[in-house]
């Protein structure tokens, strides 16, 4: 088994001891993102629509430097800490994927790190 860590410069130092994204055997394992400024480090100031855009971008850079697009994604896993950013999420969302979606789970939490509004991670082959 071949395992390939994939980091880039162009997201935020992790904040623990874990790798932005994991190859191995073609696939590629995504970390939980936040809309984490990639400068600063810290979070994006703004509503949803605004860290999802972020969190997104960060998403494109670790995909990029794995030699991945949106459109290699397989399976996606959003968390949200307040449901009642469903549809603004989504709104975001479909300017990154398109059809065919990938498979995805959106689930509620009660916090997230930095106190973000929202972590994706992602599966792309």
């Amino acid at each position: 088994m071949d395992k390939r860590i994939v980091t880039t410069d162009k997201i935020a130092p992790a904040g623990g001891p874990f790798s932005p994204a994991v190859e191995i055997d073609g696939w590629l394992y995504l970390s939980g993102q936040v809309g984490q400024d990639p400068a600063t480090g810290r979070l994006v100031e703004g509503d949803i629509t605004r860290q999802a855009e972020q969190l997104l971008k960060n998403v494109e850079a670790v995909l990029s430097a794995g030699g991945r697009t949106f459109s290699n994604v397989i399976q996606v896993r959003v968390f949200l800490a307040d449901m009642g950013d469903f549809q603004a999420m989504n709104a975001v969302y479909t300017c990154y994927f398109q059809k065919p979606y990938p498979a995805r789970t959106t689930v509620a939490v009660k916090a997230l790190p930095l106190g973000a509004a929202m972590e994706m991670d992602l599966i792309a082959r």
